[in-house]
């Protein structure tokens, strides 16, 4: 049984994590990323703080290859204590 999804596979895809802006988050995030596509480079990640600079977002952008390979890189990011939310 294949599962239904919108997405077709390879296909760029970012990936946004938000948490506190007093760590290191980009370093956590790129590697719990680079664990699930290890072909990702620097130049495909950028952060953005919030307004009031207390949070941080930061989006990677990689080639996806299937929607288990995404449900793997969520589950890790919202399973780090660090990481508030994914999206």
């Amino acid at each position: 049984m294949t599962e239904e999804t919108l997405f077709e596979f390879p296909c760029q895809f970012p990936i946004k994590a938000m948490g506190k802006a007093d760590v290191e988050l980009d370093l956590i995030v790129v590697e719990i990323v680079r664990r699930h596509a290890p072909n990702m480079t620097e130049s495909s990640v950028s952060s953005r703080p919030s307004k009031d600079g207390n949070f941080m977002a930061i989006t990677v952008i990689i080639e996806a290859s299937s929607k288990q390979q995404l449900d793997a890189i969520y589950q890790d990011l919202t399973d780090h204590p660090h990481v508030l939310m994914a999206l």
